[in-house]
């Protein structure tokens, strides 16, 4: 069934047809309309869900861990500081190895206040042990949550998992999507069979003191999870293409125009449907160049981004944050994956509080490229 609806309403319909138990709740722009449509369907008898209507977010992330340590499938969403508030839960929940999906719809950090998009929110928590799916359209965002579920709860994974979309530039954007039926997606995800859970027959202990003999231990288990992610988010992208006929490249890299590329683009989010845009004009007046976009930041795929950039001459990353005192996250982690490639890669930063990210700005920097220009800058109107 097709529809026109925002990405918050896929996001929603998303998260219903994976059927949670439990979904611990607070708004905050520009997330609220996932929260007002999930409770729409709770009290319209749509879906068979608990909604916890909690203080805070740091409660909502708090209240995730209590659902999945009794066994159920959580969902939850938020964005911003609100993601801020719950940063000191987040490595928990990682770190006792609970699966769950969190959407965040992307949100600059204060101060300034600023309500609007850019990637400051959930590229600051990429070392928390979250996975992380970067969407770049209202379809996407629908079958990532779907596919999410069915990457976290992984037995060879057992860790949360958030699903990122741009704020107001994909959640409050109207698009055409296509809806699975419950059954389809019924046959795709199969109930939540929690690995371990609380269980008074059974007794066992999350989170306790880990001591210097085997802290390090617990991390390498992360460690290893989320190295094993990079596979299971490949094998589901796949599966997922075989039930709906859709795909995502290979579910963490998805590339445009890319096989005889000499320059291209690299980003996440939304940013990457203009550069497309830019990269058919230019392609229409003969230069060859692609868009390689990130769509799993972590794990970060190394060998796949290595494998896309051969044959390349120049390479762009346009980071939607800055780390202040450094470059872009993206660029940085990017510029670590391929420090061996003999290739020039350039630094923009672009498109931050919401500023807007234009074709022109994608045309400035593939001519910065092919003119050999050996650094990049910020990206203003």
């Amino acid at each position: 069934m097709k529809k026109v609806i925002e990405a918050s309403q896929a996001i929603a319909l998303g998260a219903k047809l994976c059927r949670p138990d439990v979904i611990p709740m607070y708004p905050i722009t520009p997330q609220t309309h996932v929260v007002e449509d999930l409770a729409s369907m709770i009290n319209n008898g749509e879906l068979d869900c608990a909604m916890i209507d909690v203080e805070s977010e740091h409660s909502a992330a708090s209240a995730m861990i209590g659902v999945v340590a009794a066994g159920s499938r959580c969902f939850t969403a938020t964005a911003s500081q609100g993601l801020f508030l719950m940063y000191e839960i987040l490595p928990i929940i990682s770190g006792m190895r609970f699966p769950g999906v969190m959407a965040v719809a992307n949100r600059a950090l204060s101060a300034p206040i600023s309500i609007w998009n850019d990637h400051s929110d959930a590229v600051s928590a990429r070392d928390q042990g979250w996975i992380q799916l970067w969407v770049e359209s209202s379809q996407e965002a629908l079958d990532a949550i779907i596919q999410g579920f069915l990457i976290s709860e992984a037995s060879n994974v057992q860790l949360p998992l958030m699903v990122n979309f741009d704020g107001f530039t994909l959640s409050h954007v109207f698009e055409p999507v296509d809806i699975p039926s419950q059954a389809e997606v019924d046959k795709f995800l199969p109930k939540f069979k929690p690995v371990y859970k609380l269980d008074v027959k059974k007794p066992m202990s999350f989170g306790p003191i880990g001591f210097p003999d085997s802290f390090m231990h617990f991390k390498k288990q992360q460690q290893d999870a989320m190295i094993n992610a990079l596979e299971v988010v490949k094998a589901v992208n796949s599966k997922f293409a075989k039930a709906f006929g859709r795909s995502y490249g290979d579910g963490l890299l998805d590339l445009y125009k890319m096989k005889d590329a000499e320059y291209a683009v690299i980003g996440m989010g939304t940013l990457c449907g203009t550069a497309k845009v830019a990269i058919d004009k230019l392609r229409a007046e003969g230069k060859k160049v692609g868009l390689i976009r990130i769509r799993c930041l972590r794990p970060f795929p190394e060998k796949e981004l290595q494998k896309a950039i051969k044959g390349l001459k120049a390479a762009a990353v346009l980071d939607r944050h800055i780390s202040l005192g450094q470059k872009g996250p993206l660029f940085t982690d990017i510029r670590s994956a391929i420090y061996c490639n003999d290739i020039t890669i350039n630094s923009y930063i672009a498109g931050l509080g919401g500023m807007d990210i234009t074709v022109k700005h994608f045309e400035k920097v593939f001519k910065d490229l092919a003119q050999g220009k050996q650094k990049g800058e910020w990206l203003f109107d």
